[in-house]
């Protein structure tokens, strides 16, 4: 399932939800120090889910701030 910002940008896809967070697959996980290892997003900035996708309430260059690394 794509992961979006409100704006559209794709942002991840969704490896599973863990607890109060989506975690990303390692394959969106950026290049440099991001690359390999998963990203998690807040459910808190879950929008909507619209068909196979979900929406963030902010837009995808502002999500990534939000992200999580582990």
């Amino acid at each position: 399932m794509e992961v979006i910002g409100a704006d559209g940008v794709h942002v991840g896809t969704v490896d599973h939800v863990d607890g109060n967070r989506i975690k990303l697959t390692k394959r969106d996980s950026g290049e440099g120090q991001h690359e390999g290892h998963h990203h998690y997003i807040s459910l808190g900035l879950v929008a909507e889910v619209e068909g196979d996708k979900v929406r963030l309430s902010a837009n995808g260059d502002v999500a990534y701030g939000f992200e999580e690394e582990k």
